[in-house]
């Protein structure tokens, strides 16, 4: 039976080129040993980016992996028109066919369009439900800058890690984890 993998992590990653070499390590084992033929991404983040490149270049290899996005709310409000018209400007720049995101099909979620502000936390909540593996990019002691929340605010306070908040799920759901960050 085919298994599936969620990717979720920081929005920087340090030390790239050791990220990116353990996290193709990692996904190889995957495909190679767990019989993963499916993976999931959210976006937004460095560690995403890096993971759909990975896959990208291994989906030449292995030509029956699946690229599956989950799009928040905000992701998903792009007009069809303007998709083909970013899409006809990259292909004018690239000189050759390029789809936003370079995913194989978009997932959205049942409450995609009734999540409020925070609702790549849905987004991640599902691609863990969804999956067998979660790959993570989590460093335990990153903290979010502080923000206030409206600019007319005085005070600033310190939000929540999505990535710490994916990971604590991950956990709680009892999910295979894989922390690229504990390598390095």
């Amino acid at each position: 039976m085919e298994k599936i993998c969620c990717f979720i992590g920081h929005r920087k990653i340090d030390n790239l080129d050791k990220v990116e070499t353990k996290t193709k390590e990692i996904v190889l084992d995957l495909i190679l040993n767990k019989n993963v033929k499916i993976f999931l991404f959210g976006s937004n983040s460095e560690f995403d980016d890096l993971c759909l490149k990975i896959l990208s270049q291994l989906k030449e290899k292995f030509i029956d992996l699946k690229r599956i996005g989950y799009t928040c709310k905000s992701e998903g409000i792009v007009l069809q028109s303007e998709k083909e018209k970013f899409e006809k400007l990259y292909l004018k720049i690239f000189k050759s066919e390029t789809e936003l995101f370079c995913v194989d099909e978009e997932f959205e979620y049942k409450t995609k369009y009734t999540a409020g502000k925070a609702s790549y936390i849905e987004r991640n909540q599902a691609m863990i439900n969804d999956s067998d593996y979660c790959v993570f990019y989590y460093d335990k002691n990153y903290k979010p800058k502080m923000r206030k929340h409206s600019k007319k605010d005085i005070f600033v306070y310190q939000p929540k890690s999505g990535t710490k908040i994916a990971y604590d799920y991950a956990i709680k759901k009892k999910k295979q984890i894989i922390n690229v960050f504990e390598f390095i």
